[in-house]
C-alpha cells in the first residue's frame, strides 16, 4: 500500500458503496494504513450489522451514515449531516471523495420515490449531488483527491466486456433517467454500461468547474468476479460470479476482490498521479472510450443534474 495523501493533520473521507466488495477492501485499507483518515460511509441502513466494529481498531475514526442513494432527497439530507459535522468540527478537514457505489439490475423498469430510473439515480445521479453539496466543504490548500468507479463496459466493445454486457446507448439525459429508456434485449445492463459512460462525462465536466487544487479521476476496477454487483442476475450467473469467475482471475482478463480493492484505495490516496479528468484503468492512467469525450454531451448531462437537483432542494 502507498504512503497516505495526507498524513497529518487528520481529514475526512465520504465514501459510498464501501460496505462490501472491493469498496469494503478499500476503505478498511485506508483505515488501516493511514490513522489521520476519519471516514464517512453512506449506505442504507448504516450498512450492515457490525460493519463499524469490522474495521478493528480504527473503528472509532468511523461514522456510518444512513443512506439510499437511489432516493434524491435522502441523499441531499446526508450530504447537509455530514456538512454539519464537518461546521462544528465532529469531523476534521473533508479532503476526499470516493463515488463507488454502483447497481445493476436486468431491466430498466426500477423506479425510485422521484420517479427516476434507478441505475442512473444511483450511478449517475448521486455522485453528482454528493459533489455539488460537498465541494463548497472541500479543505483548500492541500492535495484533494474524488475518485469516481466507472467500468470499462463503457467501450462496448467485445474487448472490454466479453460480451457480457451490451454496449451502451446514449440519448438525451432527460431520457437516460426516466425508466425504459432501452428496451430490446438485456436493457437493464444497458441501462448499466450508459451510466458508467455518463458517469465518465461527468467527471469531465466537474474537472472543468472544480477549483484547480480538487482533481477528480475515473476509476476502473475491471471486471471483478465475486462481488455482490451481479445479484440481480440469474441463479446460473449469479453462480458463475460468486464461485466460477473468481477462480479465473488467476489466468484470466480480471482481478480478484482483495487486489481491485487494493487499487481502489490507492486511486483514492492519490496513486498514481493524474491530471484532473483523467481515466485510470486498473491502476494505471489510460484513455477512455473516444465517445466517452464529448463536452457538448457532458453539459447536457451537467444541465439535466443540475435541473434534478433544483428540484429536489426546492421539495425539501
Amino acid at each position: 500500500m502507498t504512503r497516505p495523501l495526507t498524513p497529518n493533520p487528520d481529514w475526512t473521507l465520504v465514501m459510498t458503496g464501501a460496505t462490501r466488495g472491493l469498496g469494503l477492501v478499500a476503505a478498511r485499507s485506508i483505515v488501516s494504513i493511514d490513522p489521520s483518515c476519519h471516514l464517512v460511509v453512506l449506505a442504507r441502513g448504516g450498512g450492515p450489522a457490525g460493519f463499524v466494529d469490522g474495521f478493528g481498531a480504527g473503528a472509532g475514526r468511523v461514522v456510518a451514515v444512513d443512506t439510499d442513494l437511489a432516493d434524491t432527497a435522502g441523499t441531499m439530507t446526508a450530504a447537509a449531516e455530514i456538512r454539519q459535522m464537518l461546521d462544528d468540527a465532529t469531523l476534521p478537514p473533508l479532503r476526499g471523495l470516493a463515488g463507488n457505489a454502483g447497481i445493476q439490475y436486468l431491466d430498466d423498469e426500477h423506479v425510485t420515490a422521484d420517479g427516476l430510473e434507478a441505475t442512473f439515480a444511483v450511478n449517475v445521479l448521486a455522485n453528482h449531488l454528493l459533489i455539488g453539496e460537498l465541494g463548497g466543504h472541500l479543505t483548500r490548500g492541500s492535495r484533494i483527491r474524488i475518485a469516481i468507479t466507472v467500468s470499462d463496459t463503457h467501450f462496448g466493445d467485445f474487448r472490454h466486456n466479453l460480451g457480457i454486457v451490451p454496449a451502451p446507448r446514449w440519448t438525451s439525459p432527460a431520457r437516460l433517467s426516466r425508466p425504459g429508456a432501452f428496451g430490446g434485449a438485456s436493457p437493464g445492463r444497458t441501462a448499466y454500461s450508459t451510466s458508467k459512460l455518463a458517469a465518465i462525462h461527468l467527471v469531465h465536466e466537474w474537472a472543468r468547474r472544480l477549483p484547480g487544487d480538487v482533481e477528480i479521476v475515473s476509476y476502473n476496477p475491471g471486471y471483478v468476479p465475486g462481488t455482490d454487483l451481479a445479484r440481480a442476475a440469474s441463479a446460473p450467473q449469479r453462480f458463475a460470479n460468486r464461485w466460477v469467475l473468481p477462480g479465473m482471475a488467476l489466468v484470466g482478463p480480471f482481478d480478484r476482490v482483495p487486489t481491485a480493492g487494493r487499487r481502489l484505495a490507492e486511486t483514492i490516496l492519490g496513486v498514481p498521479q493524474a491530471v484532473t479528468g483523467a481515466y485510470i484503468d486498473r491502476g494505471q492512467v489510460s484513455e477512455s472510450s473516444a465517445e466517452s469525450h464529448d463536452p457538448d454531451r457532458e453539459r447536457d448531462l451537467w444541465d439535466h443534474l443540475e435541473y434534478l437537483r433544483a428540484e429536489a432542494l426546492r421539495r425539501q
